[in-house]
């Protein structure tokens, strides 16, 4: 549940973002990128001509007379020999006869774009109405972003078919980051000032959209890498008659006196002239074929939480917590980078919504696998505390098994031990020593078997039944059963020693070793369970523990733990047809000493049959 949570708020985010809004902080991540992509490298198509406060302060304050930007307009075309002029600068009351008409005469028959602007506030208690709109509306039909209102230019003007809106809509926070490219007004659509400046003259006909509404601006480039002129240079033909040859060209102000600042990825104080230019270089690296190929930056992210949150469900629970928030952390680190790289091809997908799923599976994902463990901790530890050496309860806690303590079929080696003669040693004895016997014993049994990885089954009175290789599956079973059953020889021996020297009878310790195939797993009810094995292998060693008081030998080894031995030597002591067998069972015990071997064969031939 926790995994379909994390890629449902990924996939909500990706189709139902608002433009213009910064989704789960979309817009941050994306104006990072724009600033390190950036270039510096000039755009040879494009020139920018601004009338700067050093072209105010030569040629007089603004507003020119329009005879002034005629002039301007023509000196472009005639002598530097520019491909197309868009004037970003809107003059909606007439001003002098002579320059508004040759403004006009330009628009009409030259390569010369003039500039409107929309108003997109809903807000307004009286919609903004000034000047005529004008333009080509044909190449797009009538849609595009609706507008509640327009500073237009003047009637002689708007009869002009070259014409461009220059409104624009910062984003929520108050950034510019997209431009209407059509606008809607009284039924009308009107192309944005770079769009109509490509269309009417860049000689490669209407650019198709893929949208016809707000388009979002690349800022490949900043204002400082676009080749700029100033007016009065323009003027002056202060260039190389070459220089801006088949160039496209925006005339219009950087000058912080005439207002035309906004705020945009790259700097909280652009020229709006900049950003016409920012736009017009997005729009004609898309007709070039140069733009970056489109992708679907929202299936990408929607894949790639997918991806995650299984990764997620299958990884968590076998990794420590640590682990598991430095895994999303390269994820994350992952998604950032294949973000980076996408963001260029789709402007619309939120870049940073996978970054949020990752945060929803540290908040609940990372806790909720650190309570189940900690629940299978304890688990483990009630169940095995009392029946499994504690290095190898470490061991299952680490384990990738789902239920180390589920009930399966294992090569096991078991061990039955008990007291012979307990009744006999008992009887003469208060409740109390009993007790310290009883305990003592044990403790000479229990030691080795957890000190050599066993797993205690249980107590039965005097003695106890372990096994090796379960919970855990180890190589050497066999041989560690052994050398335990050695360690508790000499345990019980030591014991022994101690009580004759306080005038009591010696002890002896019984042990059956038998290796094989067994069930080992938490069996029981709801009321009670037990951690133990069942299986022929587990009978025999019973069955073997019950022949040595038939021997002089304290350990009776069965066939199954031979054939698994590595470490040790045995003898074979003969065959016997045990309880519940239908087949004789070979016996054997630990090689003696030379010394020792004619003494204990003796004994054997005069052992009584089983």
């Amino acid at each position: 549940m926790i995994a379909a949570v994390a890629v449902l708020i990924t996939v909500v985010a990706q189709w139902t973002a608002t433009p213009g809004i910064s989704t789960l902080g979309n817009e941050l991540l994306r104006d990072t990128f724009l600033r390190i992509q950036r270039t510096d490298a000039p755009d040879s198509r494009i020139l920018v001509v601004d009338i700067d406060e050093t072209s105010t302060a030569q040629l007089g304050p603004w507003p020119w007379p329009r005879s002034r930007v005629a002039e301007l307009v023509e000196v472009l075309l005639s002598y530097y020999k520019v491909k197309a002029v868009a004037l970003d600068i809107v003059m909606p009351e007439a001003a002098d006869n002579e320059g508004d008409k040759r403004l006009a005469l330009l628009s009409a028959n030259a390569p010369v774009v003039l500039a409107q602007a929309f108003d997109f506030q809903t807000q307004r208690p009286t919609p903004l109405l000034a000047g005529m709109p004008g333009g080509n509306t044909v190449a797009y039909a009538t849609t595009g972003v609706p507008a509640t209102g327009y500073i237009a230019n003047h009637p002689a003007l708007a009869a002009g078919s070259k014409i461009g809106s220059i409104g624009i809509v910062p984003d929520s926070d108050g950034v510019l980051r997209r431009v209407p490219l059509l606008t809607t007004f009284d039924g009308k659509s009107y192309a944005a000032l770079s769009l109509e400046l490509i269309n009417c003259c860049n000689g490669h006909g209407p650019l198709p959209l893929a949208d016809t509404g707000y388009s979002r601006i690349a800022y490949t480039r900043d204002w400082t890498a676009y080749t700029v002129a100033t007016a009065n240079e323009i003027l002056k033909q202060e260039y190389a008659e070459n220089a801006f040859e088949n160039r496209l060209v925006l005339i219009g102000s950087s000058s912080m006196g005439q207002g035309d600042r906004v705020v945009t990825p790259l700097g909280s104080s652009r020229p709006g002239l900049g950003v016409q230019a920012a736009m017009l270089t997005t729009l004609l690296d898309r007709q070039a074929g140069t733009a970056p190929t489109p992708w679907r930056g929202a299936l990408l992210a929607s894949a790639f939480t997918l991806v995650t949150a299984v990764l997620a469900m299958f990884a968590f629970h076998r990794l420590p917590a640590i682990s598991s928030v430095g895994l999303l952390a390269m994820l994350s680190a992952l998604w950032i980078s294949m973000a980076y790289v996408a963001a260029p091809h789709d402007p619309n997908f939120v870049t940073t919504s996978p970054l949020f799923s990752n945060l929803f599976l540290l908040a609940f994902a990372v806790p909720y696998q650190w309570q189940l463990a900690q629940q299978r901790s304890r688990h483990l530890l009630n169940t095995l505390r009392q029946y499994v050496a504690p290095d190898v309860v470490a061991e299952l806690l680490q384990s990738k098994e789902d239920d180390p303590l589920k009930p399966r079929l294992l090569d096991v080696t078991t061990m039955i031990a008990d007291m012979e003669g307990y009744t006999t040693q008992v009887e003469l004895l208060s409740m109390e020593e009993a007790a310290k016997l009883t305990r003592d014993f044990l403790e000479c049994l229990t030691g080795p078997v957890f000190s050599h990885h066993g797993t205690l089954d249980k107590y039965t009175g005097d003695g106890l039944v372990a096994f090796w290789g379960a919970p855990l599956p180890l190589e050497q079973h066999a041989d560690m059963a052994l050398d335990a059953a050695r360690e508790i020889l000499r345990r019980v021996d030591e014991l022994s020693r101690q009580r004759v020297l306080a005038g009591l009878p010696p002890l002896r310790v019984r042990i059956g070793i038998e290796s094989g195939p067994a069930m080992a797993g938490d069996f029981g009810t709801s009321l009670r369970s037990i951690y133990t094995a069942v299986g022929d292998s587990v009978n025999t060693a019973s069955r073997l523990e019950q022949a040595a008081r038939d021997f002089p030998h304290d350990v009776i080894i069965g066939a199954g733990t031979v054939e698994r031995a590595r470490r040790h030597r045995f003898i074979l002591l003969g065959e016997r047809l045990l309880r519940g067998k239908e087949k004789t069972t070979h016996l054997y015990t630990f090689e003696p000493s030379v010394a020792a071997a004619a003494a204990e064969a003796i004994d054997y031939q005069a052992s009584p049959a089983a």
